[in-house]
């Protein structure tokens, strides 16, 4: 017997992922695997998974994986933060920078995770207590935005509760490493491997003389306050956003370590996956 019994899966969700879901059922019906899905999801698709509640899934998958892109693995790892459930990631669009395979290789690495022939990669959080909201939690970045018509982002930056610098800028992500390739690349922040145990407080746009991005300890917290100056901002989780923010209110975050674990096989690594997605070549090339 191997060591999955239960396959949670989560869907994107536009993307056509019957084909793959069929290939995981024909898998788990071999085997005597159950296959769950979330209602809203298998719902919409002609198949045999079983129906589950979100907290039913979290708590009875030994694996969860994710068909879609980099946005759906990122919910994905939301949905399971914090438990060591492994997370594979199966690309069913562009190349991104989180999925480990494509849909075609799901039967054979199936098995290898099945018979334990992979490696987990802990992948690090950021966390913040939203006011109205409640504590939002990312595995790229928390950026609080400037909204058009509505004035900057004007933002002290304290760090353990020590003032440092105050940015104007179109907005300040407060990033992952996982996130370093994300949304704080293209504010000119620097790409960080997944394994290194810090996160990036980047400004985009900056208005300000000082326009550089700081990178802090795992083991600090950062305070974003909204200067008087500053616009209505809005929060961006992942991406997608969450709240806002008036002038004289803050947010701290703080990191959190092995939030996920990530299925790897060993074929491909991120410095692959980077070259490949941001087109990496140098300024030169020598013959």
């Amino acid at each position: 017997m191997g060591m999955v019994r239960t396959v949670g899966l989560v869907l994107h969700p536009r993307r056509d992922s019957k084909t793959a879901i069929d290939t995981i059922v024909e898998w788990a019906r071999d085997r005597e695997v159950t296959v769950l899905g979330l209602p809203d999801e298998v719902g919409r698709i002609d198949c045999s998974a079983v129906a589950v509640d979100a907290g039913t899934l979290v708590e009875r998958a030994d694996l969860l994986v994710s068909l879609g892109g980099d946005g759906t693995m990122l919910r994905t790892m939301r949905l399971i933060t914090g438990r060591p459930t492994p997370v594979l990631g199966v690309n069913l669009g562009k190349l991104g920078f989180l999925a480990e395979i494509d849909a075609d290789d799901l039967p054979p690495t199936l098995s290898a995770i099945d018979g334990n022939h992979y490696t987990v990669e802990p992948r690090m959080a950021v966390r913040a207590p939203l006011p109205g909201v409640g504590t939002v939690t990312a595995f790229n970045d928390i950026a609080l935005v400037r909204i058009p018509g509505d004035g900057l982002s004007a933002v002290a930056v304290s760090v353990q509760g020590h003032p440092f610098v105050r940015y104007a800028a179109d907005a300040v992500i407060v990033s992952t490493p996982t996130g370093s390739t994300a949304y704080s690349f293209s504010a000119g922040g620097p790409i960080v491997s997944p394994t290194v145990e810090g996160f990036l407080v980047v400004p985009a746009a900056a208005h300000s003389a000082f326009n550089r991005a700081m990178v802090l300890s795992a083991d600090e917290e950062v305070t974003l306050e909204l200067l008087p100056t500053s616009g209505l901002l809005a929060v961006e989780v992942d991406g997608t956003v969450a709240g806002h923010l008036s002038p004289g209110e803050q947010l701290t975050v703080t990191a959190l370590r092995a939030a996920a674990w990530v299925v790897r096989l060993g074929g491909r690594t991120f410095y692959d996956r980077a070259r490949r997605k941001l087109r990496v070549n140098g300024s030169a090339e020598v013959g």
